[in-house]
Parts: C-alpha cells; sequence; structure tokens
C-alpha cells in the first residue's frame, strides 16, 4: 500500500484528500503545518508527498528541502501560488510537479500514480520506446525501426507468396544525436512523468554558469523534437510546460521499456 503524506492548512482540502485516497486504498498521513509534515514523515516515511506552499509556519520550499536532505520521495506541490516563479523555486528545490489551486481530482490522481511508477525505476528501463523508436540508454543509442515490406508475387502481377504476409523482421537505422542532445534527452528520459525547471535541465546539461542560457535549451529541445517526434509542431513526447520547463510524458498506450 502506497503512503502518501499530505500537507495543507486548509481543513476541508485534507478532509477530501484523505477520503478519496483511503478509498483508492492509499494509506494516508494529514499535516497542517510544516513542522508537523517533517516530524510525521520523519516517524513513518511516505512514499509521495502532496505539499502546500503556503503553510503557516514554515514556507513550502522550506518543506521541500528538509524531506529532500534524507529522502527522494516524489513530491507533488498542490498550491494557490501560479506565478512561474514559485513553480520554478519548488521544482528547483526538489518537488516533482506542480498543479495550481482549484484542481481536479482525477488529475491528482493521474499524476500520482506517474510519480509512484516513476519511483526507483531509472535505472531499471535502459531501453525505452517512443513510437518506432528504441532509445538504448546503456548503449546510448537512438535505433528507429521500420518493418520491411512483405516481398511481392512474380513478376507480371502475379499472386503474391501467401508466405510473403508473414510478419518480417524489423529494419533498424540509428538516430544521429549530438553528445548535448543525447544527454538533455537522457536526463528527460532518465525523470518520466517528472516536471522538470529549465535551470535544472541548464545545470545538468551544460553546467552551472549556464543559468540563464535559455536559449540553449529551447533550440536543442526543438532539434530533438525534430529528430524524434512524428509531429515536432505537436509533441507526444517532449513537452513543454510553459513558464516552468519540460517533461517527457509516457504515452499512456504505450510500454515505455522495449
Amino acid at each position: 500500500m502506497t503512503r502518501v503524506l499530505v500537507v495543507d492548512d486548509e481543513p476541508q482540502i485534507l478532509r477530501a484528500l484523505r477520503i478519496n485516497l483511503r478509498v483508492r486504498e492509499y494509506q494516508v498521513d494529514v499535516a497542517a503545518t510544516g513542522t508537523e509534515a517533517l516530524a510525521m514523515a520523519a516517524r513513518h516515511p511516505p512514499d509521495l508527498v502532496i505539499l502546500d506552499l503556503g503553510l503557516p509556519d514554515l514556507d513550502g520550499v522550506e518543506v521541500i528541502q528538509g524531506l529532500r536532505g534524507w529522502t527522494k520521495a516524489p513530491i507533488i506541490v498542490l498550491s494557490g501560488r501560479a506565478d512561474s516563479t514559485d513553480k520554478v523555486e519548488a521544482l528547483d528545490a526538489g518537488a516533482d510537479d506542480y498543479i495550481t489551486k482549484p484542481f481536479g481530482v482525477e488529475e491528482l490522481l493521474a499524476r500520482m500514480r506517474a510519480a509512484v511508477r516513476r519511483t526507483g525505476t531509472a535505472g531499471d528501463q535502459p531501453r525505452i520506446r517512443l513510437g518506432d523508436l528504441i532509445v538504448d540508454l546503456a548503449a546510448k543509442r537512438v535505433i528507429r525501426q521500420a518493418p520491411v515490406p512483405a516481398s511481392g508475387g512474380p513478376a507480371g502481377g502475379g499472386p503474391a507468396d501467401p508466405a510473403g504476409a508473414e510478419d518480417q523482421p524489423a529494419q533498424a537505422d540509428d538516430v544521429r544525436l549530438t553528445p548535448t542532445e543525447w544527454h538533455l534527452l537522457e536526463v528527460l528520459l532518465r525523470n518520466p512523468g517528472k516536471l522538470l525547471s529549465r535551470n535544472q535541465l541548464l545545470t545538468e546539461v551544460w553546467g552551472p554558469g549556464y543559468a540563464d542560457a535559455t536559449g540553449n535549451l529551447r533550440l536543442y529541445m526543438t532539434q530533438l523534437r525534430r529528430k524524434l517526434e512524428p509531429d515536432p509542431a505537436r509533441p507526444r513526447w517532449l513537452i513543454t510546460e510553459p513558464g516552468m520547463g519540460y517533461r517527457y510524458q509516457p504515452s499512456p498506450d504505450e510500454d515505455t521499456q522495449a
């Protein structure tokens, strides 16, 4: 049973989430202050945290930093703060996702499921499928697979050999990525469903001296989409979250592991 810690100073939200999560067989702890949340998490380590930023004693970012000192449990911020600066600050402190109030319970549940699925799986998925692409993280290769056309019939347009209708082996071609494109893609794929801020990606891929180089990030995301997305103008996997950052969003109807 997944243990969830819900931190919010609004009693009605605590009550509603406790009821909704328990009905869905989550084990739920609640806290109304940051101090109480940190103490509760220490006594009963959570598998996932839902956290409001506007707490009466501590700022939610301080709670994130306190939790990140010892746990990798996913943290989903659920806050009335809609300003992009607050969102980026929470993400940079270690939050995994950010939902603005008012919110839909089904959306929150979907984000929770995604966060729980990816926990501890980054090293367990060395091969990830993106449509007709296979990204091999261990071999650092992106392979495009296409079926070999079935063999035709005799010359002159005669009937095809029935054996030609059977599944044929796939042809594979490598998609060439630059080292920077590969590094950026790898960071995104190793955090499926997680919203990564622009600062996080710039620091991870380019280094701490490039925090303001957002033009670099946009350029390389555009290049990755051109190489990997079926329709770069409407990406399926490499998603932009305006004002915040980017995420790799696995398709719900596809296996992420090849």
